[in-house]
Formats: C-alpha cells, structure tokens, sequence
C-alpha cells in the first residue's frame, strides 16, 4: 500500500520504520529537517520536510495515489486538518488521526467525527490506550501484560518464568498431555531479548517472557500452572494525575473488586480536578518521592504503585524507592528506550513504553483483509493477529496439516460459535472462524493472502 505518515517524531518514526520493513510504500511529512533526515538516512521510506496540511506538501508526497493517512503529529489540530484535506481534495479512502486533547473525545461531540463534518475513520487516543493496557496489567498480577482478543474470549498474556515455574524444563508436548483440558497456546519465548517462536518439542526456561494466548475464562488458571497465583490489588497508589493516571483510575473506581485507590499529584490545580473528577479515590497533593508523604499515606500498605508522570526519571526512582519501602509489584510509565534495558539490572517489575501502545493500535487498522487486531513483540519483529476466515480465505476448509503455512507462523487458537479451540494438526478451518496467531515480519504478505478479502477502501 502506498501510506502518508505526517508527524515524524517517536510514534511517526516507529510507524514508518514498522510498515517500510513490511513493504509498504512509505512517505513521511514533517516540518522539522532533523527529523525527516533522520528518517531519509535510517529508513527505507521518503521523507519531505513541509506543513502536512498544506495540499501542495501532500501532493508531493504522493496523496492522490495514496491508500492511507496517518496523522500523527505533536498538534491534534493538525492531525484533524490533514484527515479533512486528504479527505477533501484528494479522496484518501483510509484517515487514521492521533487526538490527545480530552475535550475532542467527549461523547457529546462524537458527531463531529462523522463523514459529513470530519472525515476521521480511526481516532486513536494514546493516553486512553495506555490506561487501558495499564488496567489490564493489574486485572492479571501474575503476567506482565494481558490482551483481549476475539471479543475478549481469548487472552493474550505475557509471563516472566522464574525459579518458582513449576512446569520450567518441561517440554511443551508433555504439558499439552498433562493439561489436555486446557485451552492455551504457548507461542514463544523472549530469550536473551530475541523472541523465539516455540515448538512441541522445546522448553520454557528461567528468565523466559513467555507469550501464552489462553481461553479468558482459563486466565486464572493458566496463571496458576505457571506458578503465578497472585490476586487483584488491594490497595493501588497512582504517581501523577495526568490523562493516564486519570483515566486508570476512573477504570478501578468501576471494577467489581473495588481496590483502594490513591493518587499523589505535584502540581495543586490538577489534584484538585482529579479529586472533583474522581468518586472514592483518595487525591493527595505532593511528590512521589517525598519520603514523609509517602509514610503519611501509609506506603507499606500498598500492593501496587504505578509512576505515571511526564517525568522519566521520576518514575523510575518512585519505582524503586516503592520496591525499597516492600511494595510488591511497581510499574513505570517510561518514554525513552534506553531506559527498558535497565529494567533488569535495576530489578524492575515492568516499565510501560507509550509509544509502542501506540503504535500497536494503529497497525492493526493497516493490514488488509478481515484482521481485527493486532500486538506487536520484540519491536516489531512479531505480531499476534487476530483474522477471520471468509469465503475468500485460501484456509477455508482446509485442514492445518495441509495447509501451507510458512515457518514463522504458528496458529494459536481457534474461536467458533464463540467456543476457544486449540488447533490439531487435522483441525478443519471453518467459515467465520476467528483465528488468533502468531506471524514473523516478512510473513505478513503471506497472512494477508491467506486471509484475503476486498481491501476496506
């Protein structure tokens, strides 16, 4: 496909960087030279200095050919105004805008959207994406991550196997004979930050990240195997009451559990619009590294502390000053790269990338054919793909065995009628079933043929 990135800064470059390896035609607007060079010398994608909204800069990179805009920089007015130019003057069939400003995005205005007044397909709201996939860390404690799929009848989950993994050294095979009952996929490893994808006949192994897509109803279970028995937080302190902190908070006012929730936010304006904005969570006005106040609101109660502020380094030393005072599960929001290779060294528990968040969301709305959603692992190398078979599907009424799937590929799970399988080697495709699998960078040409339909525009 030919696709117009506008904005090149950290999602706009990850993006390109993602869809030129995959093979697509890729041009990147930007007003800022330092950064289009950067893009021109690094990637295989052209990249033009210019105003996006300008309609000569997006004829000149191509727009009336173009099958897709993304528009992704810095300004949430801009990334509406290019949606409606490419709309307007060119008839880009695909619009994807990154909208931070909560005021856009309130359901009254959702009208404003429309194809009669702003021609947006997809909207991506990348602080609302985080608190989702933050909420889902701390539905499952024992993974690192969970991921719905298939309308959340399938659950993607990330463990790290420790020296409590009852099942490490196990061969794959034997665990399918021992939990037959189970309906879970182990579809591969991060090993010595390389993923690998698994066979029948491997091992987990200590330090593994491990990537199991589960039956949602078997979560807890499939936990349990793996020696991860952990419950829902009881008491839960967020650091920084931005968009994120925010919203994550709004989602744990609503769970059936109720966890005691409490936020410290520094700057005393937006403590006190939490507090009016927040129905049982307790808002405190400070510095998360404040020892004192950390001892006032009674740290050594807390289960899980989530440092959420615009400030890297912030986060971290909260991260750690929480694991010192005997916090036992600490998440860091950290946007600079560098800073996840010391995760290890420092011990830890898990640090949140927004821009990946990010740049997941919006590649599951590039790929042809009927796929519906889409997880990104080891920066890009891998997807987890969610597709459906339809009467154009080259699988349709084949069996796996006879089904020319590639090495780096592996079928996870199968949902029919809403019921989770997992797939045999004389399993049949049917029509409409919805297929959750695992699929190597320069295999997604080979996902899109075998899924193949009309493309959406």
């Amino acid at each position: 496909m030919n696709i117009i990135i506008c904005g090149a800064g950290r999602v706009g470059y990850s993006i390109c960087n993602q869809l030129s390896q995959q093979g697509h035609s890729v041009t990147v607007i930007d007003k800022n030279g330092v950064d289009i060079q950067k893009i021109n010398d690094t990637q295989d994608a052209k990249g033009i200095v210019g105003i996006a909204t300008y309609p000569s800069i997006l004829e000149k990179a191509g727009a009336k050919n173009a099958d897709m805009i993304i528009a992704v920089t810095r300004n949430d007015e801009t990334n509406m105004i290019v949606c409606q130019v490419a709309h307007s003057l060119f008839k880009i069939p695909r619009k994807i805008a990154r909208i931070r400003s909560k005021e856009f995005l309130k359901p009254i205005w959702k009208g404003l959207f429309s194809k009669e007044n702003l021609p947006i397909d997809v909207i991506i709201s990348p602080e609302f994406e985080v608190a989702k996939s933050l909420y889902r860390k701390l539905e499952a404690p024992g993974a690192i991550d969970s991921i719905p799929f298939a309308s959340d009848l399938v659950r993607l989950i990330e463990i790290q196997i420790d020296e409590k993994c009852p099942i490490v050294n196990t061969a794959l095979s034997k665990l399918t004979s021992i939990f037959s009952d189970l309906e879970a996929n182990v579809l591969g490893v991060l090993r010595n930050d390389k993923f690998v994808i698994l066979k029948k006949t491997d091992k987990l192994a200590k330090d593994d990240k491990a990537f199991i897509l589960t039956n949602s109803k078997q979560v807890d279970r499939t936990l349990s195997i793996f020696g991860k028995e952990e419950k829902l937080a009881k008491t839960i302190l967020i650091i920084g009451a931005g968009n994120i902190g925010l919203d994550l908070a709004k989602m744990l006012e609503e769970n059936e559990q109720k966890p005691r929730v409490k936020i410290i936010e520094k700057n005393s304006e937006r403590a006190e619009f939490a507090a009016n904005e927040l129905n049982e969570t307790i808002v405190v006005k400070g510095d998360g590294l404040d020892e004192n106040l950390l001892q006032e609101i009674n740290i050594d109660e807390i289960d899980t502390v989530l440092s959420l502020t615009d400030d890297d380094e912030n986060n971290i030393m909260s991260a750690l000053m929480s694991k010192k005072k005997g916090v036992k599960r600490s998440i860091s929001l950290v946007n600079s790269s560098n800073y996840a290779l010391l995760q290890s060294s420092l011990k830890l528990d898990d640090i949140v990338d927004p821009r990946m968040t990010t740049v997941s969301t919006i590649l599951k709305h590039v790929h042809k054919g009927k796929i519906e959603s889409v997880y990104t692992l080891d920066n890009g190398e891998f997807e987890v793909i969610e597709a459906k078979i339809l009467e154009s599907s080259e699988l349709l009424n084949i069996s796996l065995s006879k089904a020319n799937i590639p090495d780096g590929i592996k079928i996870g799970l199968i949902v029919r009628n809403k019921e989770v399988y997992v797939p045999k080697k004389e399993s049949v495709f049917n029509l409409n079933d919805t297929v959750i699998l695992l699929s190597s960078r320069e295999n997604l040409p080979k996902i899109e043929s075998l899924f193949k339909i009309s493309p959406y525009f």
